[in-house]
């Protein structure tokens, strides 16, 4: 029988970078998580992913214990490393800070699918085309 879970929470931290400092301490502190412990797994598991954002979903049960489960990076951050983009439109829609191809729109699909509500490889690179349309790029051929 599984433990009853006492709360489930949505953190985006930086990979092998987590500290219990907010956002972790105030996010998991009133659940009465060991945060150096959190903190501790996170980074190990994290550790070859430095330099990029990790959305981590952690559960926490009623004994305080946890677990969590990392996802991969947000779209539009894997979109800004893969044209080196430094940061998207602040008007999108009013003309294009950059393009993106079809071909790196699939890579990107490709490394998001399995956190993406897509079937297949068409739907997620849709997915991804409206992230990169909605930071201001223009998707080519």
């Amino acid at each position: 029988m599984s433990k009853p879970i006492k709360a489930k929470v949505k953190l985006q931290l930086p990979a092998g970078g987590a500290t219990p400092a907010p956002p972790v301490g105030s996010a998991l502190g009133p659940h009465g998580v060991n945060m150096m412990e959190f903190c501790k797994q996170f980074n190990a598991k994290t550790a070859d992913k430095k330099g990029q954002t990790i959305p981590v979903l952690v559960t926490v049960f009623q004994d305080r214990t946890f677990e969590f489960v990392t996802k991969t990076p947000p779209t539009t951050e894997l979109i800004k490393k893969k044209i080196n983009l430094a940061k998207g439109s602040s008007k999108p829609g009013e003309g294009s800070v950059g393009k993106i191809s079809w071909k790196e729109v699939e890579e990107i699909a490709a490394v998001k699918m399995s956190d993406l509500n897509a079937h297949d490889i068409d739907n997620a690179k849709r997915i991804v085309a409206g992230s990169a349309r909605s930071m201001g790029l223009e998707v080519v051929d």
